[in-house]
């Protein structure tokens, strides 16, 4: 896991230090990096890639603009992707789910937090093969693995889709950038900037992206969060009851006591450490988790961190705030000696061989039976 230095001047980004890009180009500006990585042509073949578009664990999508655009959710048979009409694109979401190289390859974008890391998707287009000119509410870095693909960027303010169609398509698209990017070049984009990217001959292009959720969104989820914690004694009570000219009307007495006791829900700084916890860390719902089929029991499993050391599964999500831990949507309570070395679990999402406290083995070998750790 590469851990960047401040002041480091990173390939990556064509030289600058993490602080730099932050700070001109982050949610501000796109930036191009010719040749970010060396000698990068890509993760897998495109064989490879089509067959995990046809696995029933994985996410994918096919879109085709023979004969207009259209859009369908695999899996997929390799026959029928072979009957498909060109150009068309086939896209895998959480590569690095799949793939330990895709999964240190997306860690390498560590200087952006992890709770904002969503993940990295691979996309192969036949020639001319593309999704249409659009935008995108959230940053992606754009990669370029085997061939060319051509990418056109604009800032328009105008965001208006062409109505009727499938996927979402800008109805008047105005490109200010024209760039074709070859193997190891990279492309950020901010939110909203509007892009469309064609493939140059047949292409593969891996995509970084990080979420930033809707309000909307993160007020419902936070709603539901503190569904199961509201915990509110009494009830509606009416004594003092006086006769209504209306019986339909909803008296204002009825209105008031009903506002007096929802006003008594409550949650202040720490209520919503923990919603973001357990959100930014829950599984997307086609993850599973594989526990080992024969565990080792406590002790053996130490002895072997203490060999070989663990890593974290490719799926799982730890993340911390201050002295509170969390992983794949659950809050751990983490003994105050071996805060430091679950923080550098989350971080460097592994721990090298060492010998483990009394109190971490416990948790860490209850994740072991998770499948949310794994011993190398």
């Amino acid at each position: 896991m590469p851990t960047i230095m401040k002041k480091q001047p990173l390939t990556l980004l064509g030289g600058l230090t993490a602080e730099q890009f932050l700070a001109e180009y982050w949610q501000k500006k796109p930036l191009l990096v010719r040749g970010a990585l060396p000698g990068f042509t890509g993760l897998l073949a495109r064989d490879e890639m089509l067959d995990l578009a046809c696995r029933e664990d994985v996410e994918s999508r096919f879109v085709s603009q023979a004969g207009g655009w259209t859009i369908a959710h695999g899996p997929f048979s390799r026959a029928a992707l072979r009957r498909k009409a060109k150009p068309w694109t086939a896209l895998v979401q959480g590569l690095n789910m799949l793939l330990p190289q895709a999964d240190e390859m997306m860690r390498r974008f560590s200087f952006i937090p992890y709770a904002r890391l969503d993940d990295l998707m691979v996309s192969y287009a036949t020639d001319g093969g593309g999704v249409g000119p659009h935008f995108d509410s959230y940053d992606v870095f754009l990669l370029q693995g085997m061939g060319k693909r051509r990418w056109r960027i604009g800032n328009q303010m105008d965001q208006t889709l062409i109505e009727g169609l499938p996927i979402r398509i800008l109805k008047d698209f105005r490109p200010v950038h024209d760039w074709v990017l070859e193997p190891g070049d990279l492309l950020y984009l901010p939110p909203e900037w509007a892009h469309d990217g064609i493939a140059v001959g047949e292409c593969m292009t891996y995509s970084v992206g990080f979420r930033a959720a809707p309000t909307q969104d993160l007020a419902e989820q936070f709603l539901t969060f503190l569904q199961d914690r509201v915990n509110l004694p009494d009830r509606y009570r009416d004594p003092d009851l006086e006769l209504q000219k209306h019986p339909a009307s909803i008296g204002a007495p009825m209105i008031d006591q009903v506002a007096d006791m929802l006003n008594r829900v409550r949650w202040n700084r720490d209520t919503v450490r923990d919603f973001l916890g357990s959100y930014l860390t829950e599984p997307k719902s086609h993850v599973f988790f594989d526990p080992p089929a024969k565990p080792l029991g406590e002790g053996r499993f130490a002895a072997a961190a203490a060999r070989r050391g663990i890593r974290l599964d490719a799926r799982s999500q730890l993340l911390f705030a201050d002295d509170s831990f969390y992983i794949n949507g659950e809050s751990v309570v983490v003994a105050r000696r071996d805060r430091a070395l679950i923080r550098q679990l989350a971080d460097q999402r592994a721990l090298p061989a060492q010998k483990l406290g009394d109190v971490a083995v416990a948790l860490l070998h209850d994740w072991y039976r998770c499948g949310f750790i794994h011993l190398p």
